[in-house]
């Protein structure tokens, strides 16, 4: 670092000691119009070479700053920014660097009022827009800088899935039935690898006892409506127990939520409009998310009704839980 002697006298007058606290007495006797080190303060260079240096600098700065816009790019460059300038409509123009909010909204009505812009120079005459400014979003024009999209974090299905088991096993069923139950009803989806719906149904069970479900009575109130349930590879419930058989699996009820987008904080919401979408699809598309015979479609099309009682949620969910499981397994 180099300091003019004059500078250094003046911080020693106000009282301070310089830089690294030296005190006046430590400080050697030092030329004027020389520039002095002040980790040494032996080495030097005259002012004059430094004055030399000073204006080259600064005339090719003045030199820089007196070209036009136009003289800064290329033919081709300008029919681009121009292309943009004058065709973009506001909220084109304003994903560009610097004209953001009402650069953009002036730039539209520049040009609407007056034409469109026949230079790259003209740009300037616009309220907000001066000449820096223009040219970084010139820049940004023709160098857009592409903005990577945040991936979804996956989800990895082992880890939703008790008790553990062995990813091949999982891999390896071509179909499975997922069942959920309420207070007084269980559902259950049988879908295969490709989520075509081969059974969907429920069974009313008025013996159910009331209110919040305990997890040893579970597979007891799945055993009343066993016969009706068809046969598959996997059995996959939202609560299993210790020592439960080997094809019944359980997945965990916010990992389904957060695969759907259902998670409001901690909280599962209802997922019967992801349902009918689906339903939705599967009648108008070729190639659905999920398949839906067509009887089942006949049979269901009326069937959820958000804020009613019989709204179809157990339905709604012992689907979403089969086809979270399979897309998971996927990805």
């Amino acid at each position: 670092m180099w300091v003019v002697r004059h500078l250094v006298s003046t911080v020693v007058h106000n009282g301070h000691h310089g830089l690294f606290h030296r005190s006046l007495a430590s400080l050697p006797e030092l030329e004027h119009r020389y520039l002095h080190c002040t980790c040494c303060w032996r080495s030097r260079i005259s002012t004059p070479d430094f004055d030399l240096l000073t204006s080259t600098l600064s005339s090719k700065i003045c030199e820089d700053e007196g070209k036009s816009l136009d003289s800064r790019y290329t033919a081709e460059q300008r029919a681009v920014i121009l292309q943009l300038l004058n065709t973009g409509t506001e909220n084109e123009l304003a994903r560009v660097k610097l004209l953001k909010g009402q650069k953009s909204v002036n730039i539209v009505e520049y040009r609407t009022k007056n034409g469109p812009f026949k230079d790259l120079e003209s740009v300037v005459n616009v309220p907000l827009l001066k000449h820096k400014t223009a040219m970084v979003a010139f820049n940004s024009i023709l160098h857009p800088v592409e903005k990577k999209e945040r991936r979804k974090p996956k989800i990895q299905l082992v880890k939703f899935i008790k008790p553990e088991v062995d990813r091949k096993m999982l891999e390896e069923a071509g179909c499975i039935v997922s069942i959920v139950y309420g207070t007084d009803k269980i559902a259950w989806a049988h879908l295969d690898r490709g989520l075509t719906v081969l059974d969907w149904q429920q069974e009313s069970c008025h013996s159910f006892m009331k209110g919040v479900y305990l997890a040893s009575a579970y597979l007891n109130d799945i055993s009343s409506v066993v016969s009706r349930i068809p046969q598959a590879d996997l059995f996959v419930v939202e609560k299993s127990e210790p020592g439960a058989p080997p094809k019944v699996i359980n997945m965990v009820r916010a990992a389904v939520g957060r695969h759907f987008g259902l998670m409001v904080g901690e909280a599962r919401t209802s997922g019967i409009q992801t349902v009918r979408q689906m339903m939705t699809d599967s009648a108008t598309q070729k190639t659905p998310r999920v398949s839906f015979p067509h009887d089942l479609l006949v049979r269901y099309r009326n069937a959820f009704h958000l804020g009613s009682r019989k709204h179809g949620e157990e339905l709604c969910d012992a689907l979403l839980q089969a086809v979270a499981f399979y897309e998971l397994l996927n990805e």
